[in-house]
């Protein structure tokens, strides 16, 4: 939906036309106080309005200063906005996380391209009116004389060219230029987020290396910017040169002859500069070229389709049977996960034991839609979950992760409508008591370990038991004391639910009613846990598990 114009935006298209009326009409108005005080006329209403020209140009400039600064702001606000709410829309089955950009590469174009783009109205109507006042400054010497009209277009098509080559580099140039930084602002933030496993392993002159390797390349693609504009520059500045020597030894014979009144010859001089201007505008046409490029990164957000959902429910008293049919999820042509056939019966508890990157975590996005099957089909209680609603499928399956983000601004927002028995359950009142305003907190106050997030998660959790609930190694931080209690809370709060639960613990798999055993991300054996132990192999994935974990 196409937005409304604000009062900053009709401010704009108000004061730039009028600048340039008013700047048009500078030249006749000056020739006509000119050609009063050399008649010795009482030259008070060409003064007059002379001086009304001026104080209305110098009001309209004014205005399109503070208007146009204004105007892209709240573009890039609005811009910004849209963003924000689109990429959200997507969420993590959709195309972005699949085919879109890396997190510190979205960041990039969230905070610089959407900037630039917001910028677009202003630099295109800036320009826009540039060159009309151009385009009227070179009718005005046609009016004046048919020569003058002549002389000048001696340097129009070399202008024109010469614009239309700079805009053409000066945008593939932009883009290239926003891709190199969002290249690097992608490394940093992968470097950032394994800060702790960088200094541990010593490695910081080779990561430092790895995230400035794309400086070069920004810095080539900057001075090709520079270069182009140079160029321009100095071709520009020659041309207006040629042009306006031209269009005044034309005048100055004209005036000579007796064709034109002197005071013509100050609005000719007015008028070439004004016309020649259409061949300056290199800095009015970067911003135009700087505003496209960060709409197109823009756009190419936008244009990713979010994951389609329907609107069916599930049927009333379903005991949550989950089912995975012919599940393959690939990265481009990897298969990473199946095909798999795999059913948990309603109201079971199926751990997922496997390696690391067998794929646990992958299947146990799929029942809530956090990332989608590329062939197949997951299924609640007989009901695709691609074809709930939204709000359907997030009461029919439930999450609690290993690092749950908190959302909100205090810890009472982060937990999502959690009342004090469900925090009792999870063991988080004690430390909660502990905050300097206890549940009132602002979460960028908080400093809590892995198993303190852990227990607010599953407390979130607790709160709104669902048919299927999904544990994402959400045990993994807690002392042995404290998960054997958290579960049997879970167990009391969520019995008759079908729980998925990503194991890295063999008390996990031995509690549960059957092991899904993952092996290279394929199913290698559904079974209950003593049965699975008379195989060497299962017992050796358990211990190296087990090892994976402890050091993580």
């Amino acid at each position: 939906m196409p937005r409304r114009p604000t009062g900053w935006t009709l401010a704009l298209a108000v004061a730039l036309p009028a600048e340039a009326a008013t700047t048009l009409a500078l030249p006749p108005a000056l020739a006509g106080a000119v050609d009063a005080a050399l008649d010795r006329d009482a030259g008070h209403c060409a003064s007059a309005l002379l001086a009304l020209v001026v104080g209305t140009a110098a009001a309209a400039n004014a205005l399109a200063a503070a208007a146009g600064p204004a105007c892209a702001a709240e573009a890039t606000a609005g811009l910004r906005g849209r963003l924000v709410r689109h990429l959200l829309a997507l969420g993590p089955g959709g195309r972005l996380w699949r085919d879109g950009p890396p997190p510190g590469d979205l960041a990039a174009r969230l905070v610089g391209s959407a900037a630039d783009a917001g910028g677009r109205l202003p630099a295109v109507l800036g320009a826009a009116t540039a060159l009309l006042t151009s385009a009227g400054a070179i009718v005005g010497l046609g009016v004046l004389s048919p020569w003058l009209a002549l002389a000048f277009f001696g340097g129009v098509v070399p202008g024109v060219v010469l614009i239309r080559l700079f805009l053409r580099e000066a945008g593939q140039v932009f883009v290239r230029y926003q891709e190199v930084q969002a290249d690097l602002a992608a490394r940093l933030t992968g470097a950032l987020t394994g800060l702790r496993s960088i200094h541990a392993a010593g490695a910081q002159r080779s990561e430092e290396a790895r995230v400035l390797e794309p400086l070069p390349a920004l810095s080539a693609a900057g001075h090709a910017l520079w270069a182009a504009q140079r160029r321009t520059a100095w071709q520009a500045t020659l041309l207006i040169a040629v042009v306006e020597v031209a269009v005044l030894a034309t005048a100055g014979a004209l005036v000579a002859a007796g064709t034109l009144a002197p005071g013509a010859l100050a609005a000719a001089a007015g008028w070439a500069a004004l016309g020649a201007g259409l061949f300056e505008q290199v800095e009015a046409l970067v911003g135009v070229a700087h505003a496209r490029a960060g709409q197109v990164r823009v756009d190419e957000l936008l244009a990713l389709a979010p994951a389609t959902g329907g609107a069916a429910v599930l049927p009333e008293g379903g005991a949550g049977e989950l089912a995975f049919r012919g599940v393959v999820v690939r990265d481009g042509d990897r298969v990473l996960l199946g095909p798999l056939d795999l059913t948990v019966p309603g109201g079971c508890t199926v751990a997922l034991v496997g390696r690391s990157g067998c794929g646990k975590s992958l299947l146990a996005a799929l029942p809530g839609r956090l990332r989608d099957p590329d062939e197949g089909r997951v299924l609640v209680d007989g009901v695709p979950v691609g074809e709930l609603a939204a709000p359907e499928l997030r009461r029919a399956v439930g999450y609690a992760f290993e690092r749950p983000a908190l959302t909100g601004r205090t810890v009472r927002d982060a937990l999502d409508g959690a009342g004090p028995a469900a925090v009792a359950a999870a063991r988080a009142d004690g430390f909660l008591r502990r905050l300097p305003a206890g549940w009132d907190t602002p979460l960028d106050e908080l400093r809590l370990s892995g198993g303190e997030l852990q227990r607010l998660g599953l407390a979130r959790l607790l709160a709104r038991p669902a048919r299927v609930l999904v544990l994402d190694d959400a045990t993994s931080g807690l002392d042995l004391a404290t998960e054997y209690q958290i579960t049997e809370a879970l167990d009391r709060a969520t019995h008759g639910s079908t729980r998925l639960v990503v194991a890295h613990r063999e008390s996990a798999a031995a509690r549960a009613d059957l092991v899904a055993w993952l092996d290279v991300g394929r199913l290698r054996a559904l079974a209950p846990h003593a049965e699975l132990l008379a195989d060497p192999d299962y017992r050796a994935t358990l211990s190296g598990t087990a090892l994976e974990a402890a050091t993580a």
